[in-house]
């Protein structure tokens, strides 16, 4: 590790370089995040965004290693894609079938971090999974690690999504990887989110509904009141509240029979609290 004796950090040939793959990547807060805590550690690394479309992506991977970089990660829409481009997977990373992390040395590498930063963000707001039956919202890559990992701790899974078919296969992926584990899957719609909210213990919004700068829709649909007390961990962190964060707060400021439980928010469940966790765990690999 080359130490930076001096601030600001000044990039130079030393420097070593990392970065975010992702389609779009203005919303994302990785970079002050990590360089912040290279500067903290006082290592001389830079973290980049790179903004690569889909068609772009073998191509942005195979650039990225001929120029020296340490590694990447990734977000949406890259996470499944970057399996076929990679030479090994971690266990977790091929279970789970999507990658977040990528090493490079003299092989590529892919691992998976989101699924344990999950868990962790949800443990540190007093909430377990074993026992409990989520509901989540979504069937991608966010969705198939937080699908596994919850799995994994002991929870049951209802995955809804509005195409039926992405959410079929997903829960018949995880019911693969994970025999015996508890998984089904229903349409994301009116009449199947009001009949499976009142069986949830939490619910997790795996989609990108909501996200900035389409911060005024919500993924749960209209008319369907938010079951009152029940955990909300929306993996959006922009805007800091969302839609669905605002009604499941709402909800619960109404319930009398019971406290304020784990409602949403920076000191509950957001979803800023899932990408520290899963970000962290990918700069321990630095």
């Amino acid at each position: 590790m080359t130490l930076v004796q001096n601030a600001p950090h000044t990039i130079t040939g030393h420097t070593s370089l990392v970065g975010l793959l992702g389609w779009p990547v203005g919303h994302t807060i990785s970079p002050p995040m990590h360089n912040a805590a290279f500067a903290a550690l006082q290592m001389d690394w830079c973290y980049v965004p790179f903004a690569v479309p889909p068609e772009q992506l073998a191509t942005a991977v195979a650039g990225a290693r001929a120029l020296g970089l340490r590694g990447l990660n990734a977000t949406v829409p890259h996470k499944q894609a970057l399996l076929d481009l990679v030479d090994e997977l971690t266990p977790e990373a091929a279970a789970i079938g999507a990658v977040n992390t990528l090493l490079f040395g003299d092989r590529i590498t892919g691992h998976n971090t989101d699924g344990i930063g999950f868990i962790n963000a949800l443990q540190e707001t007093g909430t377990t999974p074993c026992g409990r039956h989520a509901l989540l919202l979504g069937a991608g890559g966010a969705a198939r690690a937080v699908g596994y990992a919850l799995l994994r701790e002991g929870a049951s899974l209802t995955i809804l999504n509005r195409t039926a078919s992405r959410a079929d296969s997903l829960a018949n992926d995880l019911a693969t990887v994970l025999p015996g584990s508890s998984v089904d899957a229903a349409p994301l719609d009116a009449d199947t989110v009001a009949r499976y909210a009142q069986l949830a213990d939490l619910i997790v919004n795996c989609t990108l509904v909501g996200m900035s700068p389409h911060d005024q829709q919500c993924p749960w649909p209209a008319g369907v009141a938010y079951p009152a007390g029940i955990p909300l961990f929306d993996l959006i962190y922009a805007p800091p509240e969302t839609r669905l964060m605002a009604l499941a707060r709402s909800a619960t400021r109404r319930m009398s029979e019971r406290p304020y439980l784990r409602a949403p928010g920076r000191s509950a469940c957001p979803g800023r609290g899932r990408v520290h966790g899963g970000t962290s765990r990918s700069h321990q690999f630095s």
